[in-house]
């Protein structure tokens, strides 16, 4: 009886961590709605913002070529999932000032997936 407890457990769990961890295939779908202002190559020109590639892990505001607010400047973040998962929520309510108009994207799942496609560009 225990085992059958523990296992319907475990099985409950599997889809939290997989959404978790994100889809990095439903990402990319998803960032299609970033791409108008997001470059994505090493190296892009900016666009109205400034290329992701490589995004994750770096510190806010300093790949060069981009004129970033000074807020986002100022804020001292490093992209890390979670950082880059409240900036997601409410780019405005992480960074107060900041030049981003995108108003946030609700769906947890999505934003774990879109995060988990970030996490490819290098």
């Amino acid at each position: 009886m225990r085992f059958a407890v523990f296992a319907i457990s475990l099985l409950g769990a599997a889809p939290a961590a997989a959404q978790a961890a994100g889809n990095a295939a439903t990402g990319k779908l998803v960032f299609l709605q970033c791409q108008a202002c997001h470059a994505v190559q090493p190296g892009a020109a900016a666009l109205v913002g400034p290329d992701l590639a490589g995004v994750v892990g770096r510190k806010a505001a300093a790949l060069p070529g981009y004129e970033y607010s000074a807020a986002l400047k100022a804020s001292g973040i490093t992209w890390t999932s979670a950082e880059l998962d409240s900036w997601l929520t409410n780019p405005s309510a992480l960074v107060p000032g900041t030049k981003m108009a995108f108003v946030g994207l609700p769906s947890p799942a999505l934003r774990a997936d879109v995060i988990a496609y970030l996490a490819t560009l290098k």
